[in-house]
């Protein structure tokens, strides 16, 4: 297996709305398998995109994007969306959950679309809300939760594929200093159990329980540091 789980050659993105506008430039970027990265820089330059292109949310105006040693921009549309159901989970900032479904159930759901077996979908959530400490909310609704307990919610949800690979959009953009350090230190847990992940963020907090940070300007990879 190669060492670099995701890697990118010359990735650029243009949008074009009318006059075209550089949202990513000759990006080349390898993340090791196992690392805690964080993609940091101004707004609107570029980190949401370099996330959702290494995801497979979104293709590349040029460029390439390697899984290992598969080539996410050679692939079709439903091959691409096989490898994100698979591999791939998705953390955002603004939690997604059900609001007429309780914990539990919302974490089912996603084990549902995972393809795990109904009879082992209620142990398996159980045991991802226990991995990020909601064990006692499994019955309560989302509004009965504060804002770190739902992206606490919404973490587990995006573990239901067994992903080798978490992406994460601002996910403590909207949260106190106390959520924002319970949501860091299930970040951690995650990671210890071999998870490759990936954050976009503005959080100092977060740039320090990474193992190496991306920095992105005007669309360009300005300085890696580990």
């Amino acid at each position: 297996m190669s060492e670099m789980i995701i890697r990118t050659e010359k990735l650029t993105k243009i949008y074009e709305n009318g006059y075209s506008t550089v949202a990513l430039q000759d990006v080349d970027l390898e993340i090791p398998r196992g690392s805690l990265s964080c993609i940091m820089g101004p707004s609107g330059h570029g980190k949401s995109t370099l996330l959702h292109l290494i995801g497979g949310l979104d293709r590349p105006t040029s460029g390439k994007v390697f899984l290992e040693d598969l080539d996410l921009t050679a692939v079709d549309a439903n091959h691409l969306a096989e490898v994100r159901c698979r591999r791939i989970g998705f953390v955002f900032q603004f939690f997604n959950l059900l609001p007429v479904l309780t914990v539990l159930e919302n974490v089912e759901i996603a084990l549902m679309l995972a393809g795990i077996p109904p009879r082992n979908q209620r142990e398996r959530a159980e045991e991802l809300l226990g991995l990020v400490g909601l064990e006692d909310k499994l019955q309560a609704k989302p509004n009965q939760l504060s804002g770190g307990q739902r992206q606490r919610v919404a973490i587990a949800r995006s573990l239901a594929n067994d992903p080798d690979i978490l992406l994460m959009d601002e996910p403590s953009g909207n949260l106190g200093t106390k959520s924002e350090r319970e949501l860091l230190e299930n970040i951690e847990k995650v990671n210890q159990r071999g998870k490759t992940v990936v954050i976009v963020t503005h959080s100092p907090s977060v740039a320090k329980i990474s193992h190496r940070i991306i920095y992105i300007q005007d669309g360009r990879l300005k300085k890696e540091g580990e």
